[in-house]
């Protein structure tokens, strides 16, 4: 039998959360038609066999904080309160270059359809808001593009709209984009840290969500430290 790779982070009579790991699904997709593992089946194995409702999402490649509402009454409640931007989201990632200290990325993003038939017509923009604030430097004595040292930052992202790869994009547009990225990044960085740790990752983690519990109304703070293959890569800043 396999394990269950999701760590419950949180559970009562209406929410489950979970730590999702980097490369699992969290629902069957129609881009990944031949994936027969998803968080989803995970979290109801969890929950006693009973299904559960899954209230955000995380991409395939990210990690972290996953949460999941045991009926359909809280999950409507808690998409309510994510479309009224009541849910405040924290993400850690590690991009190239020297991010500013913090700031502020409004940046419209076009939808992006899973239907890959879709791919070519036209297609909503939609208003996208990222907050960031820059945690930490490093510069490595490695050539990779045309300078004889690379330099990266550790950020916190704050995203305040729900659009689809919203962190990757916005990252890609203010020219610091997320290591590991193989849709937004620099595939020469990319392919640096995966030959040096041996695999590579999106740096890019779900670390917090805080939200008011949608039956006690009582403030909710899940939290998640990223998983070992994060944390080795950020061996760089030490």
């Amino acid at each position: 039998m396999t394990p269950n790779p999701l760590t419950v982070l949180y559970q009562d009579a209406q929410l489950l959360a979970v730590h999702k790991p980097a490369g699992l699904l969290v629902h069957r997709s129609p881009i990944d038609k031949h994936e027969t593992e998803f968080a989803l089946q995970y979290a109801r194995a969890l929950n006693g066999g009973e299904h559960v409702y899954p209230v955000h999402r995380l991409d395939r490649p990210t990690s972290g904080v996953l949460l999941f509402a045991r009926d359909p009454d809280t999950a409507r409640a808690v998409g309510q309160a994510m479309m009224a931007g009541e849910v405040e989201k924290t993400y850690l990632a590690m991009v190239r270059g020297w991010a500013p200290e913090s700031g502020v990325i409004d940046h419209p993003l076009k939808d992006e359809p899973e239907d890959r038939r879709l791919r070519g017509t036209e297609q909503p923009v939609r208003e996208a808001l990222t907050h960031f604030r820059r945690l930490a430097t490093t510069e490595i004595p490695v050539a990779i593009e045309r300078y004889p040292s690379s330099r990266y930052s550790l950020v916190e992202l704050y995203p305040k709209t729900g659009r689809k790869h919203q962190l990757r994009r916005h990252m890609k547009h203010i020219n610091h984009p997320i290591i590991g990225d193989a849709n937004h990044g620099r595939g020469r960085h990319n392919r640096y840290f995966a030959e040096r740790f041996g695999e590579g990752r999106l740096m890019l983690a779900a670390t917090r969500l805080s939200l008011l519990h949608p039956v006690s109304g009582e403030e909710l703070t899940l939290v998640s430290e990223p998983e070992e293959s994060f944390l080795r890569v950020l061996e760089v800043f030490s």
